[in-house]
């Protein structure tokens, strides 16, 4: 079930339960949440703006671990809604939709997947869809898809394509760097982890896992 607190004129936390909360649970939710009150409904009928149900928000991650933590353990997900005359300045329809009124299915997803498709012409697909594979990489999986005996899907397709893709791989920004014909000693990456190599300053570690340290 899905709990309200908060003010419908401003900010409603809309909590999801997978069990009954007991009024122990609640008056922590109520404190939790700045002392807002628990509204007994089932839905309220106010448009909101909020993150989509398909959408996760860190932010609900957080709140959910927070309320573990005060040993509440039925609570799912944690999601805040803005009253609609409030938060225009802020909606971003990326991540947020127009909620013309908060039920019991606000964090109902109801998208069914589509069926698996098996692409023909691997080299129109990588063009149709972006996937800015080289010549080369389509004929490897061409080559693929007739030593397996079949088409590839196109989430095989989609995933050789980022898994090997310049953001991962880092295949011209690593790779060999040439200037008018003469191979130059260091990559593009190269010449940026020059600066830290000669000046480490307070650098422990960086350029290793995506992830760098400082003392």
């Amino acid at each position: 079930m899905i709990h309200f607190f908060g003010d419908t004129q401003s900010i409603i936390y809309a909590v999801h339960a997978n069990a009954t909360l007991d009024k122990k649970d609640i008056e922590k939710l109520e404190w939790l949440f700045g002392d807002q009150k628990y509204l007994n409904v089932k839905k309220i009928n106010h448009t909101f703006f909020g993150t989509r149900a398909t959408m996760i928000t860190p932010w609900s991650t957080n709140a959910v671990e927070i309320t573990q933590n005060m040993g509440i353990d039925s609570v799912v997900r944690i999601e805040m809604f803005i009253n609609g005359d409030k938060a225009t300045a802020e909606f971003d329809p990326m991540f947020h939709i127009v909620y013309t009124e908060l039920n019991q299915d606000i964090f109902t997803v109801a998208i069914e997947p589509e069926p698996i498709k098996h692409i023909d012409d691997i080299a129109a697909y990588n063009i149709s869809e972006g996937l800015a594979m080289n010549d080369e990489e389509v004929e490897y999986l061409e080559s693929l898809s007739k030593k397996l005996g079949r088409k590839l899907t196109d989430s095989e397709v989609f995933g050789f394509s980022q898994v090997n893709s310049e953001h991962c791989r880092h295949k011209i920004f690593n790779g060999i760097f040439e200037i008018d014909g003469e191979q130059m000693p260091s990559s593009l990456f190269q010449l940026i982890k020059k600066t830290t190599a000669e000046n480490p300053n307070s650098v422990v570690s960086a350029y290793k896992d995506n992830v760098a340290f400082i003392k």
